[in-house]
């Protein structure tokens, strides 16, 4: 049946995301960081790799109902794919500003391994960006991903509700990753919440 499947969906990427966000929560790794300290330097490459892998299993595993949302014809489909490439463009300008390398956990290590990583540090070196997309909204990442995501030639059951669920876990997600950033920046962080939308570059959105 259509409707278990599409519960069956609903719960699978509940499933990945529960654990995903625990693992990123600064709580676990505050806890984490006390039992084995500097050796947290790996934890962001074996997050990135758990996150990677649970989502594939979540992928292979969920059901696949055979229905066609839509498939668009040409011109539409050329036009989609141009404003999917565009949001791809984007994507990327908006990550320049982040150091990739940081990011992926790889300079982590590196710092470790040269005796560079401090007590004090926890999985990455915080640091705030005000600069291209984040000039518009507090998360660029997450609203070309949508774009990029959303702008589709064809759409099924499948990636229709994949990409609903993948909107609201990156919603609730910010919730959470901005209560870290404003225990982190403080004041700093709360003036650019006044100022900056959250995901979407209207007013409106700006909670």
């Amino acid at each position: 049946m259509i409707f278990v499947d599409v519960l069956m969906i609903i719960f699978l990427f509940v499933m990945f995301s529960f654990p995903h966000s625990i693992l990123a929560s600064l709580s676990f790794k505050n806890k984490l960081h006390e039992r084995i300290g500097s050796r947290i330097a790996f934890y962001r490459i074996f997050y990135n790799l758990f996150s990677l892998m649970s989502f594939y299993l979540f992928y292979i595993i969920s059901p696949k109902p055979a229905i066609n949302i839509y498939d668009l014809d040409y011109p539409f489909d050329i036009m989609m794919l141009l404003f999917q490439v565009l949001s791809l463009l984007g994507l990327w300008w908006a990550a320049k500003p982040i150091n990739l390398k940081e990011f992926l956990g790889v300079d982590q290590v590196i710092r470790y391994l040269q005796n560079k990583y401090s007590s004090e540090e926890l999985d990455e070196l915080p640091k705030l960006h005000f600069e291209n997309g984040f000039k518009y909204v507090r998360h660029p990442i997450y609203f070309f991903s949508i774009l990029f995501l959303g702008f589709r030639p064809s759409m099924d059951l499948f990636y229709l509700v994949m990409f609903v669920l993948i909107i609201i876990y990156f919603y609730v997600g910010s919730i959470y990753e901005e209560k870290k950033l404003v225990n982190i920046f403080g004041v700093q962080y709360v003036e650019y919440q006044q100022k900056v939308p959250r995901m979407f570059p209207i007013k409106l959105f700006n909670k």
